[in-house]
């Protein structure tokens, strides 16, 4: 279990990853060239030149930090860390207010749902191709826990799942929204859990990284594990000590990261100290998010500050 040092280093108090930067678009009846730059100076004036970002420890705010040295046209350009409700709200108040905002976004998530939005491109690959999330836990769990280890081995579901949990926590609790996908697609529980016996209070620890997408993939398997009677704890940490505590057994499992790009560093210094169960979620992106409304479609479109 984590002790009290790891939770010291670890936890993260704030709520997590992105990214804020906002762009405008310019007369649509204009073609040339230098329309296309006059809009994205606009872009850049807009918001000071300034990427608004997450806490350091995350993959996708080093990918930000990339994005700036990677694309000359982002030159004078600075990156302010900051955190997922924060982008949120300045992403549902520009979009209310039709204004021009460009966040460092990632699917799966709710936004996508709830608003019209896009993902610039991405020409360098500085934000990585499409991503997965993945499963893993400790080295020795299928022996001790072969019930709980078969369960994290079979959980596997789609973007738009994680997305309705993540959506109906927005009135809710996350484990009430959790307990509402679980009623609900109970031939999907069904499968994860078949061929498992039921134990008696037998404790074993998630650590999540704390992002919303992660709160809700937690709490589901939390749920499901509990119902086969483990006393589940989860543990919310920075993705460096996700990885670490794996790999020392001061967790059991998360299934938290994100592969092959936003976790890449923290997978390989540990790789070969825990077990990958691969994939529990395919179609996972990051990049630059910008409202449907905005005439600007790629990183490249963005100038550099004078």
């Amino acid at each position: 279990m984590f002790n009290l040092k790891w939770k010291k280093m670890g936890i993260i108090t704030g709520v997590s990853l992105s990214i804020v930067l906002a762009g405008c678009g310019q007369d649509s009846s204009s073609s040339s060239g230098d329309d296309q730059s006059e809009t994205s100076i606009n872009v850049g004036e807009e918001v000071d030149y300034t990427l608004t970002g997450i806490e350091p420890g995350a993959g996708i705010t080093q990918q930000a930090d990339n994005a700036l040295t990677e694309y000359e046209n982002l030159s004078g350009w600075e990156h302010e860390v900051s955190s997922t409700a924060s982008m949120l709200t300045a992403l549902d108040s520009a979009i209310e207010n039709e204004e021009p905002i460009v966040v460092v976004g990632w699917t799966p998530h709710y936004m996508f749902s709830q608003y019209d939005i896009k993902i610039l491109e991405d020409p360098n690959g500085v934000f990585g191709d499409v991503e997965h999330i993945a499963t893993i836990v400790r080295e020795g769990l299928e022996d001790d826990m072969p019930d709980a280890y078969a369960i994290l081995d079979s959980f596997h579901w789609e973007p738009e799942d994680i997305e309705e949990v993540m959506l109906a926590a927005l009135d809710i609790e996350f484990e009430e929204a959790a307990q509402q996908w679980i009623d609900e697609n109970e031939d999907t529980v069904n499968s994860w859990t078949e061929g498992t016996e039921p134990v008696d209070g037998t404790p074993i620890e998630l650590a999540l990284t704390p992002w919303d997408s992660e709160r809700a993939s937690a709490n589901v398997v939390k749920l499901v594990l509990e119902q086969q009677g483990y006393d589940v704890t989860l543990t919310p940490v920075d993705p460096s000590v996700m990885f670490q505590a794996i790999a020392t057994g001061d967790a059991d499992a998360s299934v938290a990261p994100w592969l092959p790009a936003t976790h890449a560093s923290f997978y390989e210094e540990y790789e070969g100290e825990f077990v990958d169960l691969g994939e529990n979620l395919t179609g996972a992106r990051n990049g630059l998010v910008v409202p449907a409304y905005m005439d600007i479609d790629s990183i490249e479109d963005l100038e550099p500050a004078e």
